[in-house]
């Protein structure tokens, strides 16, 4: 594996690495057809893409008692595993929750906001190649933490589901859970099904198709993000260790032949450091074939800039999902980047510790929407209500600014809602 330089980069390299896409393009139509397949025929489509799509003769939709089963039955050290980053999840998002206010900012008018969360809210966790429970917890809790009422999961079917990713659903308390994957799955939350039952916002990470079915029923129900293919972005200097660097490149890169993993560094010695660490190490890894992918995919490199000012704006263009920066001045230097999705601090910082324990969220914004949008919090189940109220001197005061304004408008009758408070007075 050899280093970049970023000032060499050209035109599509540039775009391969900017401009990250998720492959939704590519099944869009497909996606489609599965849509509105299971909006006309329920439960009977949900069994007929399981067992052609994931070979399995799916019998109960409705797998809920499963994951209690599933907790009981699970060894003690799992199951304090998931328990204790639980926990932690929780407590973080505790720590999000807003309170409702209200004050007067004039005499006699008082204004305020009030939270209430969603009803009913759809999780999607990923299954395929790997299990994610961690996903479970991190997409459960805080809907749980916001007050949602009903919180559903939807993971792919299977001979057996997985034991740890069902026992995380019980721990983080899920109220449903349906054996149902992909796109299949989602359409079966955003429109119901006989068993499913619709929800009012779907989130949670997924492949391309679970990322094109939520792009096509936003509108019809609400969504966090479109999500890609995860990334990381370190930003290293001299001080840096290249293994731990190297490390963490791995660990994203295993995720998915598509994950993005990128290095900035203003040292060519650390660069090249990095590179011979990547090399010694990958072939320890079980998912070695994976990383290969991964490291090879056109948005992904070791680049070097002239400059640590130059990698910082790299890394602001760049916008990861997963940014870790590993230098001496990590606090100047994060303070200079605004686009990042969840940052790691210090070298002891590893984004596994994030993915699972920390507490904090890795259901994150991909390809660049870091940018304009955060990953997954408690705001994300919750809506704001503004509330107010006016005495007659409040409304007398603001008399003329809302009658010449709605004149102004032409809409005659806003004015003379408030002028009839006052003809008394006249």
């Amino acid at each position: 594996m050899d280093y970049e330089a970023v000032a060499d980069l050209g035109p599509d390299r540039r775009r391969a690495l900017f401009e990250r896409m998720a492959g939704v393009e590519s099944v869009r139509s497909t996606v489609r057809d599965i849509v509105e397949r299971v909006r006309e025929e329920g439960d009977v489509a949900l069994r007929q893409y399981a067992s052609e799509f994931d070979d399995v003769e799916l019998g109960n939709v409705d797998v809920t008692d499963e994951a209690e089963r599933a907790y009981e039955e699970l060894d003690d050290e799992t199951r304090e595993a998931i328990e204790a980053a639980a926990a932690n999840v929780r407590e973080f998002h505790e720590a999000q929750t807003p309170e409702d206010w209200r004050r007067e900012f004039s005499e006699g008018r008082e204004l305020g906001r009030r939270f209430r969360p969603i009803e009913r809210v759809g999780v999607y966790a990923p299954g395929g190649t790997a299990a994610y429970p961690s996903s479970v917890l991190m997409g459960v809790i805080p809907a749980k933490v916001a007050g949602v009422e009903q919180v559903a999961v939807a993971t792919p079917p299977a001979e057996e589901l997985n034991p740890v990713t069902m026992a995380a659903m019980h721990v983080a308390g899920a109220d449903r859970v349906y054996a149902s994957g992909g796109a299949q799955a989602v359409a079966a939350l955003a429109y119901g099904t006989e068993t499913v039952d619709r929800v009012q916002k779907i989130v949670g990470p997924g492949n391309k198709f679970v990322t094109a079915a939520k792009a096509k029923v936003r509108g019809d129900v609400d969504i966090d993000f479109l999500a890609g293919p995860s990334e990381l972005l370190v930003v290293a200097d001299e001080t840096a260790d290249p293994g731990y660097v190297a490390a963490d490149v791995l660990a994203q890169a295993e995720h998915d032949p598509d994950s993005s993993v990128v290095v900035v560094t203003d040292d060519e010695a650390t660069a090249d450091a990095v590179c011979e660490e990547i090399e010694a190490r990958i072939d320890d890894r079980e998912r070695t074939e994976t990383i290969r992918d991964a490291l090879d995919n056109d948005a992904s490199g070791v680049f070097v800039a002239r400059s640590m000012s130059e990698g910082v704006l790299f890394a602001e263009e760049y916008a990861a999902e997963h940014l870790s920066i590993q230098a001496a001045n990590d606090e100047e230097l994060l303070d200079r980047i605004d686009s990042a999705g969840s940052v790691f601090l210090g070298p002891y910082a590893p984004v596994a510790a994030g993915d699972y324990a920390t507490g904090t969220n890795h259901v994150l914004p991909t390809n660049g929407k870091a940018k304009v949008a955060g990953g997954l919090s408690v705001d994300t189940f919750l809506r704001s209500t503004t509330v107010q109220r006016l005495d007659e001197s409040a409304l007398a005061d603001l008399r003329g600014t809302v009658t010449t304004l709605a004149e102004a408008e032409g809409l005659d009758a806003h004015a003379a809602s408030v002028d009839a408070r006052f003809e008394d007075d006249e």
